[in-house]
């Protein structure tokens, strides 16, 4: 099994930043894609940013220009930095990666337990 754990989330003011981190552990026998993802109270899960093995990154345009996101393959972590964070940046972020595991000819999504990001006024 793989298991993802987030750290980094809190409390901030309106312009300020945080970074996210996502480590992922457990059997894994490569990685392809790893995301994060958000969710604020009412409103469905939504994909911030993406990044494949290669660096390859796509963003959703509401964060695109203030969030970055990277990774360190030699760690299966990932990273997402988040500057000019506004009240509505307010969600619980979870980290997503799509991993092989021994004995697999393909990959399964595993998820992260989530972790919160307010943005005060």
């Amino acid at each position: 099994q793989v298991q993802l754990v987030e750290s980094g989330g809190g409390l901030v003011q309106a312009g300020g930043s945080l970074r996210l981190s996502c480590a992922a552990s457990g059997s894994i026998a490569s990685i392809n894609t790893m995301a994060w993802h958000r969710q604020a109270p009412g409103k469905q899960r939504e994909l911030v940013a993406d990044i494949t093995s290669g660096g390859i990154t796509n963003y959703a345009d509401s964060v695109k220009g203030r969030f970055t996101i990277s990774r360190d393959n030699a760690k299966n972590t990932v990273y997402l930095q988040m500057n000019s964070l506004k009240p509505e940046d307010t969600a619980v972020y979870y980290c997503q990666a799509d991993a092989y595991i021994p004995g697999f000819t393909y990959a399964r999504a595993y998820w992260g337990q989530g972790t919160q990001v307010t943005v005060s006024n």
